[in-house]
């Protein structure tokens, strides 16, 4: 069986450098799994890998999609099997860890709700908002309902559109899973202090604003579309757009993403705590945050490339 790496890990703990730093070393291929970097027009809010990165070892999946569309895990993932299997050593790189849980098990074959479903459900979250419909969902599909935070809209809707045009809850379908990958898998999960990405965090959020994310935010908003779309919910455009509207200041808007962002560092650190994706000897932890290889020794280093290495 083939061998594939998986980079994971919460924001900012530093998965991209890694994942470039052991594909220079190694001759492999990065592969996207975060959720948010497939969207073409947020290369600087989603901290998607720079230029001169990609041009130095090949990068897939990065910036493909269009804001006005809606990347599923289905589709990334048929996408991530078909880049696996056209090069040599895959490297992972992700923080969505739905993303590679599903990569690695299998993903169910759900059935198209069917576009009256879709119509419902998205007039019902514009109508009533996400917290009403979580009710709604929670009444008729608790199963599902259980899983989902009741501020989030479009997964929210998603479960709804399912439930109504299936018969049955997402959940349910969820444990259908069909076939996994046919790829062995070693994981290194990155998971460094929380005080240290709490600062990170901020400092990254900064220099994404001197980078020009304002306009970035300025541009997206420029194209009018629809505010349920999951572009439009990367951290810091709702933020941003708000100061752009002169809702909020400027301070209170950085304040805000920072803020966000952080809460989403912790809730991507406890579904990596909760989840496994790969078998704990297929599993190394790191508990720092990688900035370069200059933090880990020669003889570190051999041991991480002979786990990433090992057909064991």
């Amino acid at each position: 069986m083939r061998q594939a790496v998986m980079i994971a890990g919460p924001t900012c703990s530093g998965k991209s450098a890694l994942a470039l730093a052991l594909a220079d070393r190694l001759g492999g291929t990065v592969i996207n799994a975060d959720s948010m970097q497939v969207y073409r027009e947020l290369p600087i809010l989603t901290a998607r890998p720079t230029a001169a990165e990609e041009a130095a070892v090949p990068h897939r999946l990065y910036g493909v999609l269009p804001a006005s569309q809606t990347g599923s895990v289905a589709w990334w993932r048929a996408a991530a099997l078909a880049e696996m299997a056209a090069c040599a050593r895959p490297i992972l790189c992700g923080g969505t860890g739905m993303y590679l849980q599903a990569l690695a098990a299998g993903l169910a074959e759900i059935p198209e709700p069917g576009e009256a479903a879709r119509t419902e459900a998205r007039a019902l979250l514009a109508a009533d908002g996400p917290a009403a419909l979580h009710a709604r969902l929670t009444a008729a599909d608790p199963q599902t309902a259980a899983t989902l935070r009741p501020s989030d809209g479009q997964r929210v809707a998603r479960a709804w559109e399912v439930w109504l045009g299936t018969g049955r809850g997402l959940a349910a379908w969820q444990l259908m899973a069909g076939p996994p990958a046919p790829f062995g898998f070693r994981v290194i999960l990155l998971e460094p202090d929380r005080e240290v990405l709490r600062a990170a965090v901020a400092t990254r959020f900064d220099a994404m604003l001197a980078a020009g994310a304002v306009d970035e935010v300025r541009a997206l908003l420029a194209q009018g579309l629809d505010p349920g779309l999951p572009a439009m919910r990367a951290h810091g455009v709702t933020e941003l757009a708000a100061w752009l509207r002169r809702e909020v200041d400027f301070a209170t808007a950085r304040e805000r993403s920072v803020v966000s962002t952080r809460r989403y560092v912790k809730r991507q650190a406890t579904w990596f705590r909760n989840h496994k994706i790969a078998e704990q000897t297929r599993t190394r932890i790191i508990h720092a945050r990688f900035e370069s290889m200059k933090q880990f020794s020669e003889r570190e280093w051999r041991e991480i490339v002979t786990f990433v290495c090992s057909q064991g």
